[in-house]
């Protein structure tokens, strides 16, 4: 795993690196100054992203609000808002765009956590994605071709009627 904004965290001890000159955001791709981490440090990001997956939300925020960065990201590029609405943790998501997520992040597969919420069928989540900024089309398999991917006329209205407002 290393730590990145663009490419959060992609905690990887050996491709980190960051900009001394900018606050630590758990953006470290494409940086000029390699950081490493022990294995304990790396055992505790990935606890992180554990805990995401697991739907831990007041732990996770709780670490978050302790300068563990919203937009932490696991080797492939999942974000723990990413982790948070594929496995349909409303809460978790809610606070993660409260403490500043990014709704948009796109993992390694073209995913985003709004592609997410649409593939799991989570109407709530996806309305509060698109309420929050959520881009139907951001990505290689965004939201919107995923509710035609997969048949889901619900689904497929909510963003079209969101599209039709932005519009």
């Amino acid at each position: 795993m290393s730590l990145a904004s663009s490419a959060v965290p992609a905690l990887d001890r050996d491709a980190a690196h960051r900009d001394p000159d900018r606050p630590y955001d758990g953006d470290m791709s494409g940086d000029a100054n390699e950081v490493t981490f022990t294995d304990d440090e790396l055992a505790f990001l990935h606890t992180v992203i554990d805990l995401a997956r697991r739907g831990e939300s007041e732990q996770v925020l709780g670490l978050i609000d302790q300068g563990i960065p919203a937009d932490l990201t696991d080797h492939k590029g999942d974000s723990l808002i990413i982790l948070a609405a594929y496995h349909g943790h409303s809460e978790l998501v809610h606070g993660l765009v409260a403490r500043g997520a990014d709704v948009n992040r796109v993992n390694e597969r073209g995913q985003t956590a709004l592609t997410c919420a649409v593939f799991r069928q989570n109407a709530s989540l996806v309305r509060h994605l698109l309420a929050h900024g959520g881009d139907p089309l951001q990505g290689g398999v965004n939201a919107l071709a995923t509710t035609e991917m997969f048949d889901l006329p619900e689904l497929r209205s909510i963003i079209t009627n969101h599209l039709g407002r932005r519009v």
